[in-house]
């Protein structure tokens, strides 16, 4: 920011720089209080020196972390071309430059995408399993996809295994539509026996979700069908969970029931557990306890495929790459593999197939998510963003549902 400093004389006309008038400790409060990430976009569009103030003190990435503190779990940012970059003889000055531009590049895109205004749709993708089903596979959690009470004639529920004792809890385990979902709901129906006197409702006391990924090596990881109940998948220690919603109390109807988080969450791996704890609706046949679900949902926004997290290494989800115009990609992209494509790349269209194939082949997947999934995405070449040139690349690519472009 400058101004004239109106006093005339040798002072006439002279500009000044905010930053260096108020000094940085205060400067560093003042940008601490913009809340937007368009907000710190249009700051650093003022002027080179507060661009370079915006990007060495990480504000962008302090921001996504006030937003979202599941963010903080990235020690590392990447952006992803297609082909790979030539190895640059620099300083380790200029090396931990170029690191920090990069690293504004993917936190003022994600930033974005946190407070993009899309709408809020619900992202499961296909049922891991459950920790017990009563009659399999009658009863089994894929059931829970589906809205309706009836399908074709017949009752659409998940049940539980039945309990002596009311305090047995119960798990549910769902992959997400992508890697990276912003979650801030979630929903349940418990089911109403409409076939047993009484017309019991075997809802649970309370729900509980979990968030994160799974440790399975990529391609092993399984889901129910009609012949493959999954119990194996359910393992705690197949999980790392970074979010744990509090408990929220289900009553007992029959009813689609909504369950807020505190704040919007980021599921980062796509993995969402619902814990159903404790039980209140005994079963007169056999005097034991059990839990019937007969729809479920996760209510919240894809981030992919513009933004993913490192699958290579399940033990390592702390990667966030960011792939530039991944919106646009066509089907002969993800088919056509070229030798001088990057490892990144090649990781990436695995990845995308692995989901693409698992969206044709679920007859529970709504057009909604199939859209999601199956629409076209594209990666930048690397002629269109080049390491040096952060300039031109932000002014172009900062632009999101909601946000500003430059």
């Amino acid at each position: 920011m400058e101004a004239d400093d109106g006093g005339g004389g040798a002072g006439a006309g002279a500009g000044w720089d905010f930053l260096e008038w108020v000094g940085p400790d205060t400067s560093s409060c003042v940008f601490e209080l913009l809340y937007h990430p368009a907000d710190l976009a249009r700051a650093a569009a003022v002027s080179r020196s507060w661009r370079r103030f915006v990007i060495d003190n990480e504000f962008c990435k302090r921001l996504c972390r006030r937003l979202c503190p599941e963010v903080a779990s990235f020690t590392r940012a990447a952006v992803v071309t297609r082909r790979p970059e030539a190895a640059a003889s620099e300083s380790s000055r200029d090396a931990e430059l170029r690191a920090r531009e990069r690293d504004h590049a993917v936190y003022c895109h994600l930033g974005g995408a946190l407070v993009s205004g899309g709408p809020s749709e619900d992202c499961i993708l296909a049922c891991v399993g459950a920790s017990s089903t009563d009659n399999f596979p009658q009863e089994a959690v894929d059931n829970t996809l589906q809205p309706q009470e009836r399908v074709n004639g017949h009752s659409s529920y998940w049940s539980s295994g039945g309990q002596d004792e009311p305090d047995v809890p119960e798990s549910l385990i769902y992959r997400l539509t992508s890697d990276l979902c912003l979650v801030d709901e979630i929903r349940i129906r418990p089911f109403r026996a409409y076939f047993q006197p009484g017309n019991p409702i075997y809802s649970s006391r309370a729900v509980r979700i979990r968030m994160g990924h799974s440790m399975l090596p990529p391609g092993t990881e399984t889901f129910v069908t009609d012949e493959n109940e999954n119990l194996t998948a359910m393992a705690d220690e197949n999980y790392t969970w970074t979010y744990t919603s509090p408990e929220f109390p289900v009553l007992q109807e029959s009813v689609l029931q909504t369950f807020k988080l505190p704040r919007p969450a980021l599921c980062i791996g796509g993995i969402v557990k619902f814990e159903l704890l404790g039980r209140i609706q005994k079963q007169a046949t056999d005097d034991r306890y059990y839990i019937c679900i007969c729809h479920a949902q996760v209510m919240g926004r894809s981030l992919s495929p513009d933004l993913m997290v490192d699958i290579s290494n399940p033990a390592d989800y702390s990667i966030l790459k960011y792939l530039p115009g991944a919106s646009k990609l066509s089907e002969d992209d993800t088919l056509n593999n070229d030798g001088s494509d990057s490892t990144e790349w090649h990781s990436l269209v695995s990845r995308y197939r692995q989901m693409r194939h698992l969206a044709i082949s679920n007859p529970m997947f709504g057009p909604a998510q199939r859209n999601l999934l199956l629409g076209p995405v594209q990666f930048v070449d690397e002629d269109d963003y080049e390491g040096g040139d952060i300039d031109g690349y932000m002014n172009i690519h900062i632009h999101m549902d909601g946000f500003m472009e430059m």
